[in-house]
């Protein structure tokens, strides 16, 4: 059924394409053998109107008028036609800088329906041209878990009222809201929605994981002010956030992490020989509470209260639940949890109008060539051939597609009307828009002239998108990390080692590494660097935020490095395995989901009350109790049961420091 709704797609594109006067739904039906299949003349129309709302949807720019203006709104006499100006996308040349700066923009997304419309506009904008870099060494990567994305992108770009139900963090409540969107955009980790809140009559941000029903479109909504930008928004996150500084107490020669913090000045305590005093200023008061829970009894807020009481609540959360018994669960292999794509048909025939124009600028492209190009087998290349050859007009052989296959190689012919690739739809310019916008975010990314004008050709290949570059953003990459970032793409640049400080949390120590290295990836928030580490004699993965410094040797990088095999890419889990690894059955409520993917869950099980066990593999459990008061009561360890025992008897030490608090 799919690849026959495909042809009649592809016929309806070929036929609309081919008028200038326009096509009445009889003629359409007429020629479109495939629209006789329908049960009865009301399927006909139901099907008809199917198929004009989704080629709609993929940017073709399908019209409706009349010939007679007192009929205009009559569908019985309205003619049908595709603008070929409006449909094509022609004059547009990208600098080889340009090029680049796409190339890297479309690797970005961790997305099918994303990962897949950006090498579709890629091809488009540069029909078989090839990477900038095979294997790239810098791979940022932007990741989409939230289920109503695409619903809310759309409402976004088409100006729609959206109402749904939410649950706010303030209070837990779950409300009813009902939002004017005007822009969407990522950091931290997390994708937001921001707009007019129509209750409160004033702008607000949401959280798209707090968004707990699917968003229904409602009316035309309330237009964003005239200088909204969502980057800027974004910027703005930080600083909504609460702010002030804690005084702690901390163990000699512990905390190190809490001691690298850049706002963190440190003092002899006059009162304890075995303890300093920490100075720290922070933004976010609930993540440096969970920060300083997870040092566990080697560090104790003396002030402010109000994060005192928030650092005693979740280690008394966490003791609460961990002290609970919780039935054994089934495990079950983890699923794949990504994004939905699009339905084959679609899919199908946004590949089908990219492959036209390729062949045709490329006469005699090979077999093998053209399946990679377009990221398919040599088999469902040639059942696409098959059906482009079947599809069009049964009464008009001229408008026919025709193809020989000679030698292992494709000669299209008689292909004018669709010999133009389709314009970027939606989808398309959304995910290279988003990503040239994300590149020029990152530090020593790309050079900034080839990402302006990259940005600027973009903008002028689809129509609308100028929308598109105001409204969707993301920012991955935060003010304390760029340093050592720059530091890490310089070292990738000049094929030299580095010197780090680095913090390892599961012994609170400080080592110093000289590392060689191989590729920086981000996964989810955080970023890593794989490298050489001369002091392990093996590839490691480092966590960015833990390292403490980072300074360029003149040392090269040695053939041991070189040879080193690097992850299978930016996707991977950061953590490998191996045969002496440890596992661990951990319980996470609703609001700790995403730890699955954060440590690659090898099995899942869901419990009551909407919480899901995991098993993982770690080398190392010394962590595991740290992790757990971090999350307050969100996260209990189920087995093995001496780990549970002992973890149990780490917050029991962590909360004597809040005697009768939390």
């Amino acid at each position: 059924m799919s690849a026959k709704r495909t042809e009649r797609l592809l016929t309806l594109v070929m036929l609309l394409l081919s008028t200038r006067r326009g096509l009445t739904k009889e003629e359409l039906f007429e020629e479109i053998e495939l629209y006789a299949e329908a049960s009865s003349p009301a399927a006909r129309e139901k099907l008809f109107d199917r198929d004009k709302a989704m080629l709609r949807e993929q940017g073709i720019p399908l019209e409706a008028f009349s010939n007679d203006p007192f009929f205009d709104q009559d569908n019985t006499v309205q003619r049908y036609r595709i603008d070929a100006v409006k449909y094509r996308l022609e004059g547009i040349e990208f600098t080889p800088e340009e090029s680049t700066v796409l190339s890297l923009a479309a690797r970005l997304w961790d997305n099918a329906l994303l990962d897949s419309s950006a090498a579709r506009a890629l091809l488009k904008l540069a029909p078989g041209g090839e990477d900038a870099e095979a294997e790239p060494s810098f791979r940022p990567r932007i990741q989409i878990t939230e289920p109503y994305w695409q619903d809310i992108l759309r409402a976004v770009v088409e100006g729609r009222e959206l109402a749904f139900d939410y649950r706010a963090a303030s209070t837990g409540l779950l409300e009813r809201r009902t939002v004017h969107p005007w822009g969407l955009g990522a950091r931290f980790g997390h994708w937001y929605l921001v707009g007019f809140d129509a209750a409160r009559q004033a702008e607000r941000y949401f959280r798209l994981s707090r968004i707990e029903s699917p968003p229904r479109a409602l009316a035309a909504a309330r237009e964003a002010p005239p200088d909204f930008d969502m980057a800027r928004s974004l910027k703005n996150l930080a600083s909504r956030a609460s702010s002030g500084h804690a005084i702690l107490a901390v163990r000699t020669g512990t905390c190190n992490g809490l001691r690298l913090l850049p706002t963190a000045t440190i003092h002899a305590d006059a009162d304890d020989d075995d303890r300093e005093r920490l100075r720290i200023e922070y933004s976010d008061e609930l993540q440096f509470a969970r920060e300083i829970a997870s040092h566990g009894a080697n560090a104790v807020v003396l002030e402010p209260p109000a994060l005192r009481s928030r650092v005693a609540g979740l280690l008394a959360g966490a003791l609460s639940a961990a002290r609970q018994e919780t039935a054994q669960p089934r495990f079950a292999d983890e699923p794949s949890r990504s994004a939905p794509r699009k339905a084959a048909p679609e899919e199908r025939l946004l590949r089908l109008l990219g492959l036209v124009p390729y062949l045709f600028e490329h006469p005699g492209a090979a077999v093998t060539d053209t399946a990679r190009v377009f990221g398919v087998t040599a088999t469902q290349l040639a059942k696409d051939l098959e059906l482009l050859f079947v599809s069009g007009p049964r009464y008009y052989p001229d408008g026919l597609l025709d193809f020989d296959l000679r030698q292992g190689r494709i000669y299209l012919t008689n292909a004018q009307n669709l010999s133009a690739p389709l314009k970027l739809n939606m989808e398309e310019a959304c995910s290279l828009l988003v990503g040239v916008q994300v590149l020029a975010e990152i530090p020593g990314a790309a050079e900034t002239t080839a990402l302006e004008g990259a940005k600027a050709k973009l903008i002028a290949a689809t129509g609308g998108a100028s929308r598109l570059a105001t409204s969707i953003a993301a920012k991955l990459t935060e003010p304390a990390l760029e340093p050592a970032l720059e530091v890490i793409q310089q070292a990738l640049r000049s094929g030299v080692q580095v010197r780090l400080s680095y913090f390892v949390p599961s012994r609170d120590e400080i080592t110093d590494r000289i590392i060689e290295p191989l590729q920086v990836y981000s996964r989810g928030d955080l970023w890593y660097v794989e490298a050489w580490c001369a002091l392990a004699g093996a590839v490691r993965n480092f966590r960015m935020d833990r390292i403490g410094s980072a300074q360029l040797t003149t040392e090269p990088i040695t053939a041991t490095s070189s040879a080193a095999p690097r992850a299978a890419g930016p996707a991977s889990a950061a953590y490998q395995r191996s045969d002496d690894d440890q596992l661990v059955e951990l319980a996470l409520s609703p609001a700790a989901h995403n730890l699955a993917e954060r440590y690659a869950a090898l099995a899942s099980a869901e419990l009551a009350d909407q919480r899901r066990a995991i098993r993982i593999a770690t080398g190392s459990t010394r962590w595991i109790p740290a992790m757990v008061a971090a999350y307050g009561g969100d996260v209990t360890v189920l087995e093995p049961q001496a780990l549970r025992s002992r973890t149990i008897s780490w917050l029991i030490a962590a909360g004597a420091n809040y005697a009768g608090e939390g």
